[in-house]
């Protein structure tokens, strides 16, 4: 029997516990904003083309807020100066709103509206003190009033408020703010009741996650982030509360059946972490599913998938498969995200045109299909078994960096595949009653680890991480003490526990993750745990009146996540804030002879390497510094042609004498590049490049992987960054560093 392409979507959305236990209110605005940009309009788009079934994820911390917010009972300091009278503000709150206001990505939020953007690049080009000095009354009503319009979804445009609002432009009151406020209560009021009408209707499964989105299997003993890092240093306190999972299960379970009139049969693992200790608490909750990522896959069967010069798997028919999972409580199927079309939605596509980015993944998808026709035996033209390609991912955060909050894209996308006669968009739970897993993995060799590499790093093992685990075990021994602060009798304290208990605090403490909010993060998590000890009177440590981790300047630092600058030659600070960045100038010593470089930032994405120096003011190039720049690309373990660098001059010392593959050379003064590679017996070959390069008050550059002749998926490599004059050799630009980048 032939069978289409099976494609499970799943969209995971979450917050964490934003509200503070020793204040009573909202620390921050996230769960309100999103609220009107990201979870009605998904499921809303979804609704206009009925052939097309999908999952969502709604975890419970998330709907607790939500409701909250569509009550009216919750508040936060952002929403309470949005309906203030502006001739009330006092000066710090005037601080506050300059600093905070323009919080989201102001190409896709702020510049499409013009007074939004008049304002915001007044505080850019001006400064904050500017701003605070001669802003009136009007401007800030109209700064506040922006800050809640912008996160208006573009499908809630055509509402005849929202349309005046952004019409109106400017002139803003405080009566408009409290009705635009009003207005965002009555999206929010509508997101559950939307996905439990689409689940009704069988075009959506709805499901859940452990309460406060812990991370199960650390909770069950933080031994296990040794399971893929032996020698990964551990808190000082050893955290081993295994009693705590079925707890959260429970919650969610609860939560979930009282909103939506049945049982959740899915369940998303916080971060997609998985580990033997949790799978029997999961099937004695009637959980019939899970879904983790490739990482996991890989690390479990011990095989590395190895993917094409485009990024598809090359093993197919072991991924795009579910599994069972054996306990003694029953089984639980679990399937595999795709990593790489997960993160092309998540990280990508957003910098694409819309129709572009849509038929390039289902160009994928057609890929991945027709890879496992090649693979079938039978010789047919269609597929002979009902494989399953799951793309699960953040379904709020990418939105925000697309045009229309992705509107286009996702429409585009959908038509496509419901005109699409051999791909077909399944709910993960219909796909299993029709094709019940028939492949068994061990239980016992399920590896431990999450969505990120197959470990747990991003949440153990640094030391501000660390300290937070202690801080959290601290707490939990002191509440076992108290065998009388039962759910029932002291449901405080453990709400308290569970919100601490929480991933997100972890994800922002130490190295691998910054934000302007880091400090808030870290005053959330040390509340949570003080709320612990106040509900069982207590003393109240001392240590947690001190932050967890510092948060000033991070100085050098590797890249947090994907990138997608705009090469203008203007550093945008939201373009390559999540860049990596590698200090020169004088901050790494006034020895160093190439100063006038003050500092150097580095990322990638699936189309472009990118790198940005920055020049001291009024440095002149040529003079104060040589006018060429060169990037060569070194391939440890390769094999490939390979040739010293192509300058005369160069000093015998490493890294400058190493040979190269690929080189890139820049005039600074008139903007040429051209690409070199290596080829037969040390000479260098010219290349076409489609490189970007832009000069004006940093240097920027993109380089395609494309234009990368052999680079694979997956491959670590180091660039050497040189400066030259008329092709000779002048210094070095990272002293004994190289630029470390794993293309994606």
């Amino acid at each position: 029997m032939p069978h289409p392409l099976y494609v499970a979507f799943i969209w995971h959305q979450h917050q964490p516990l934003y509200k503070s236990r020793t204040a009573g209110q909202y620390r921050l605005p996230w769960v309100r904003l999103h609220g009107t940009k990201d979870y009605l309009d998904l499921v809303l788009i979804l609704e206009q083309f009925p052939k097309l079934h999908q999952t969502v994820n709604l975890v419970p911390s998330l709907i607790l807020q939500i409701e909250d917010y569509a009550a009216g009972t919750a508040f936060d300091p952002y929403l309470s100066l949005a309906l203030m009278a502006t001739d009330q503000l006092d000066y710090e709150q005037k601080q506050f709103i300059v600093e905070h206001f323009f919080d989201g990505n102001h190409h896709t939020l702020i510049d499409p509206h013009p007074r939004y953007a008049e304002l915001f690049y007044q505080r850019q080009e001006k400064g904050r003190d500017w701003c605070l000095a001669e802003w009136n009354a009007q401007d800030y009503s109209d700064l506040l009033a922006w800050h809640n319009l912008a996160w208006f979804d573009p499908l809630f445009w055509d509402d005849a408020d929202i349309s005046r609002w952004l019409e109106q432009d400017r002139g803003f009151t405080v009566s408009d703010r409290q009705r635009i406020y009003s207005k965002q209560r009555e999206i929010l009021s509508r997101i559950i009741p939307q996905h439990r009408k689409m689940q009704e209707a069988g075009q959506l499964e709805v499901i859940t996650t452990p309460y406060t989105h812990p991370i199960l299997p650390l909770l069950a003993n933080t031994n296990a982030g040794r399971v893929a890092v032996p020698q990964m240093a551990l808190p000082d306190y050893h955290f081993a509360w295994e009693e705590d999972i079925p707890r959260h299960l429970k919650r969610a379970k609860t939560m979930y059946q009282e909103r939506f009139g049945c049982s959740p049969r899915g369940l998303w693992p916080s971060e997609q972490s998985v580990s033997p200790t949790i799978l029997p608490y999961v099937a004695e909750q009637g959980f019939e599913w899970l879904v983790s990522d490739e990482a996991v896959l890989g690390w479990t069967l011990k095989h590395f998938f190895h993917r094409d010069g485009h990024g598809n798997v090359q093993e197919p028919e072991i991924m795009y498969r579910p599994y069972r999972l054996e306990t003694p409580q029953g089984d639980v199927s679990i399937v595999f995200r795709d990593h790489r079309l997960s993160d092309l939605i998540g990280f990508t596509y957003g910098t694409m045109e819309p129709k572009a980015a849509a038929t390039d993944l289902v160009g994928h998808l057609e890929a991945i299909a027709a890879s496992l026709k090649a693979h079938q035996t039978e010789g047919t033209t269609t597929l002979e078994q009902p494989w399953l390609v799951t793309i699960a991912l953040d379904g709020e955060n990418c939105w925000e960096y697309y045009p229309l909050d992705g509107k286009p894209f996702l429409e585009n996308l959908y038509q496509q595949l419901s005109d699409h006669k051999e791909i077909e968009l399944v709910t993960v739970a219909e796909y299993l009653d029709q094709f019940p897993a028939t492949v068994t993995l061990p239980t016992e060799a399920l590896h431990s680890g999450s969505w990120v590499d197959g470990n747990f790093t991003t949440w153990i093992g640094d030391p501000a991480k660390n300290r937070a685990w202690d801080l959290l075990a601290q707490a939990r021994i002191v509440l076992a003490n108290h065998p009388e602060a039962t759910e029932e009798a002291n449901p405080e304290v453990w709400e308290a526990l569970y919100a601490a208990e929480g991933s997100d605090w972890f994800w922002w403490f130490g190295e691998g993750h910054s934000s302007n909010q880091d400090a808030m993060f870290d005053q959330l998590f040390r509340e949570h745990i003080v709320a612990i000890y106040t509900a069982l009177n207590e003393p109240v440590p001392a240590i947690l009146r001190q932050a967890v981790d510092a948060h000033g300047d991070r100085g050098d630092h590797g890249p947090q996540s994907f990138i997608h600058p705009a090469i203008d030659g203007h550093g945008d600070e939201q373009d390559w804030d999540k860049a990596g960045r590698i200090e020169i100038g004088g901050a790494r010593g006034t020895m160093h002879n190439s100063s006038k470089v003050q500092r150097l930032w580095y990322g990638v994405d699936h189309l472009n390497f990118y790198m940005r120096v920055d020049f001291a003011s009024g440095t002149r190039i040529g003079i104060d510094v040589p006018s060429e720049l060169h990037l060569l690309w070194f391939y440890t373990d390769r094999p490939m042609h390979n040739s010293p660098a192509p300058l005369a001059e160069l000093p015998d010392e490493a890294p400058m004498n190493y040979l190269f593959h690929h080189h890139l050379g820049i005039n600074l003064v008139t903007g040429d590049r051209w690409l070199q590679e290596s080829g037969d017996y040390g000479q260098w070959y010219t290349c076409p490049t489609t490189a970007q390069v832009a000069f004006n008050s940093c240097l920027e550059v993109a380089i395609p992987w494309s234009d990368l002749n052999e680079v694979g998926p997956d491959w670590s490599l180091r660039i050497v960054v040189m400066l030259a004059e008329e092709g000779r050799y002048a210094s070095y630009l990272l002293e004994n560093a190289m630029i470390p980048v794993n293309v994606p």
